[in-house]
This record gives structure tokens, sequence and C-alpha cells, in this order.
């Protein structure tokens, strides 16, 4: 049998279906991505502790969308488990997006004990402490 070198037009397309649904997905509009801007919310912000997650809240009077950032130390566990917990925290976000009051910050910072928490205990956090500091 003949070895067939990768390249790209030889690899396997990826599906269509496999595109993350937009609806769970934070758009780049609804992300905080500057380090300064992360260290301003949890210095300057009112904080919401749960059992997996510490929640920091700015809001601004601002019209822009509210922005959500994640910070997801390796106390949580390995790089799979991080991002497992980042994605979980991101879903669970961006359902609560029409909730949350426009130019709000919102920064959720996960706590170790979020690596064994299942999805719907990480959701119940989130919304609780939204509801508590950011609700529209």
């Amino acid at each position: 049998m003949p070895v067939v070198r990768s390249c790209r037009r030889a690899a396997p397309r990826v599906a269509p279906s496999s595109r993350p649904d937009p609806l769970t997905v934070l758009a780049r509009g609804n992300r905080i991505t500057r380090g300064a801007e992360y260290r301003a919310v949890v210095r300057g912000g009112s904080r919401c502790a749960s059992a997996h997650t510490v929640t920091y809240v700015v809001t601004t009077t601002e019209d822009r969308p509210a922005r959500f950032g994640f910070i997801v130390s390796k106390q949580v566990g390995t790089a799979v488990t991080r991002n497992t917990v980042r994605r979980r925290l991101k879903a669970a976000c961006a359902e609560a997006l029409p909730g949350v009051r426009s130019g709000a910050d919102v920064v959720i910072r996960a706590l170790p004990s979020a690596a064994t928490a299942d999805s719907s205990q990480l959701r119940s956090d989130v919304v609780r402490c939204l509801e508590r500091r950011a609700a529209a």
C-alpha cells in the first residue's frame, strides 16, 4: 500500500455542523481582552462569591454591550480541565447575557472546586451572582 503524504488538499474537511452554536458563544464585543481592563474590574468591582466562582462586576453608564472576562488559574487543574471550565462559564454567561445591564464589565474567577462541578452548578453560581450585581 503506498504511503500518502498529508497535505491540505488530502486532509479531510471539517464538517459545517461541527461549528459552535452562535447562541452559546460570546461575541467579540462581549469579551474583556486587555489585562488593564481585568485589573480595573477585579480591583474596583463589587464582589460576589459562590461555591465555585468569584464574580467581580463594574457597572458603567456607557452605551455598549456587557463584557465578560474569565480567570481560570492552574490551581483549577490541567489545561484540558481549565479550558472545559472556561467554556462552561462562557456558555453560562452567553445564556445570561440578555439579563445583564448594558455597560457592565464582569470578570469571573474560577475556584479550584470548579474542576469537579458540573455545568448546571456553574450556571447557577453565575446566574445568581449576575442577578445580584448586574441585573438589567
